[in-house]
């Protein structure tokens, strides 16, 4: 048997590269290594615009010379940071070369010893990953996820009014309609991303442990905090004061646990639209060419909502271990972080497929109204809720001297089907006022939905 040519390992990579290619923008080695070229670029800038260590600021086309390196950060240099690291075997080390390589060829050789000056590894490293990780997640993630929130808002409000059966312990119980139920999930969803769009991403840049001891001893004169927070600050994020050599990644913690969250929520979606599609609420709309099984012709398989499941358990196990892992660290430092958080994209991929999915999966469905009629009307029964509520206010009012009003309904109903002859029979012999008694001769299961048509406005419109 010949050896395959060079394959990728994971499906994100493989089978589902085109779902989830634009995190690679930001989450793939080379999306972090132009991030780490960024802030190496702009701490170069900082440093002659505040003419430290006796440098002079820069000419407006020399910064701008500058900022091409990492805004113009092309395949060139992605190969010429994997030859410097297979020998520096440090990747940053190789990040500040590749600068001071650009330097040289920009004529700026004279400020070459201020590339990373008085940095640790990890003063680029915590930069570069709040800046790419907060990209990824407002540029490709949330507006994947905003997107499932919007079909899901569609549909509350295209199904508004259609009454169906509900089911509490899988057992027929009081009714409510699609479009509420649909209007649940996209409400949980809403908090969730409200949660996330808040999310601190936070900096630290203050040496090796934390301390700013090299700074200080560089110059005793600089106010060195300030600098710090400037700098933090001028690239969009927010400043931790207090840290050692790693920036503590709590922010980070925050930010999986929540992603997670709003996975698990995505997964009771999968799983509720599979069932509803089991019992037939809603007809999936065939697909021209696509085949469901290789033997039974008949089947349209709800395989979007089946992926969308898988890889949202995939995505949370990771985020899950990524936020229990990250906020541990041995005394100042060690470095399980490091190997930890290349998986960020992985966690992150998943969960952005599973939003694919999900996404194509409730488009390609239809509401059968006529299913929702035919079990609501096979269900009289969950009017006992109703009628023994009613008869229970009469009581109170004066107008019913009836005794466990529950117990005779529990009597009339439990374990058996009842249909709407045996309950406008039985209604009519209560003893309870006459307009009550109309109301529940009038009721159906399928009026029987309280106020779930209105409760739809109160979720926001997408």
């Amino acid at each position: 048997m010949t050896s395959l040519p060079p394959q990728p390992l994971s499906p994100l990579d493989g089978r589902y590269k085109a779902s989830v290619q634009p995190l690679g923008e930001y989450l793939s080695e080379a999306g972090l290594n132009r991030a780490r070229v960024q802030v190496e670029v702009e701490w170069l800038i900082y440093l002659t615009d505040h003419s430290m260590f006796g440098s002079s600021p820069l000419e407006a086309a020399q910064k701008e010379s500058l900022r091409a390196l990492y805004t113009e950060f092309s395949q060139a240099d992605i190969d010429w940071l994997a030859e410097k690291e297979a020998v520096t075997r440090h990747d940053v080390k190789a990040v500040e070369y590749l600068v001071r390589h650009r330097l040289d060829e920009l004529g700026l050789a004279s400020i070459a010893e201020l590339t990373h000056i008085a940095c640790t590894s990890e003063d680029i490293n915590n930069l570069s990953y709040a800046l790419t990780v907060s990209l990824a997640v407002r540029e490709v993630w949330l507006p994947a996820y905003r997107g499932v929130i919007a079909e899901l808002t569609r549909q509350a409000q295209a199904f508004r009014a259609d009454a169906m059966l509900s089911r509490t312990h899988g057992q027929p119980a009081t009714p409510t309609t699609m479009g509420r139920e649909l209007a649940v999930t996209a409400w949980r969803l809403r908090r969730i991303e409200t949660q996330i769009e808040g999310t601190e991403y936070l900096g630290k840049f203050s040496g090796a442990t934390g301390t700013f001891a090299a700074h200080v001893a560089a110059d005793p004169e600089a106010s060195w905090t300030t600098i710090s927070q400037e700098f933090v600050e001028s690239l969009g994020l927010t400043w931790n004061p207090l840290t050692t050599q790693i920036e503590s990644h709590d922010w980070q913690a925050e930010l999986y646990n929540r992603v997670s969250h709003a996975n698990r929520v995505l997964h009771n979606l999968a799983t509720d639209i599979w069932t509803y599609i089991s019992i037939g609420y809603f007809r999936q709309i065939p697909v021209a060419g696509a085949t469901g099984s290789s033997t039974m012709p008949h089947k349209i398989n709800p395989i979007r909502f089946e992926n969308a499941e898988a890889n949202l358990e995939l995505s949370s196990a990771l985020l899950d271990s990524l936020a229990a892992t990250l906020v541990t660290s041995r005394l100042q430092r060690d470095l399980t972080d490091s190997t930890t958080q290349r998986n960020i994209g992985v966690g992150l991929g998943h969960s952005l497929l599973a939003l694919d999915n999900l996404a194509r999966g409730l488009r390609e469905i239809d509401l059968d109204r006529d299913a929702l009629a035919y079990d609501l009307d096979h269900n009289w029964e969950v009017l006992a809720e109703a009628i023994q509520t009613v008869i229970r206010a009469e009581v109170v009012a004066g107008r019913s001297s009836i005794d466990d009003p529950y117990a005779m309904l529990k009597d009339l109903t439990r374990g058996k089907r009842i249909g709407r002859d045996d309950l406008v029979s039985f209604v009519e012999k209560l003893d309870i006022g006459d307009a009550a008694k109309a109301r529940l001769v009038a009721l159906t299961p399928a009026t029987y939905v309280g106020l779930a048509d209105e409760l739809v406005d109160r979720l926001p419109q997408a």
